[in-house]
């Protein structure tokens, strides 16, 4: 087999140890946001703890208080991307969806305007 090899923790082994450049968007002690490396979207935003936490399902060793932490920096950033682009997805993937074995969250704007939202969505609630 040839070829690069697998990274199952790309965040601890790359982004973190910054063996490649990332753009950050929001830093606390515990937590970094930074712009995906190979975006899927026109706006696509990764929230991860700063320490190895395996998963949303699995904290390993992490306390609450980070799982806390992760999710108050991923509530501020969605907020932002969804003030400047009028809506946004949060998601966090888990099992064989999670491709590195890190917590991490997707913060995205996908570009759809609202009447294609609008259309996929409905909007029962106006």
């Amino acid at each position: 087999m040839t070829g690069t090899p697998t990274v199952s923790d790309f965040y601890c082994h790359q982004a973190l140890a910054g063996t490649v450049p990332i753009k950050k968007v929001r830093e606390t002690d515990r937590v970094l946001a930074f712009h995906h490396t190979n975006p899927s979207y026109p706006v696509h935003i990764v929230v991860i703890p700063k320490e190895h936490v395996p998963s949303l399902s699995d904290l390993g060793s992490a306390d609450e208080d980070l799982l806390h932490d992760v999710v108050a920096v991923v509530r501020e950033v969605a907020a932002e991307v969804e003030k400047e682009h009028g809506s946004c997805s949060v998601t966090t993937n888990l099992g064989l969806y999670q491709e590195s074995k890190h917590m991490h969250w997707h913060v995205t704007y996908r570009g759809e305007s609202e009447a294609e939202i609008r259309g996929m969505y409905g909007h029962h609630d106006d």
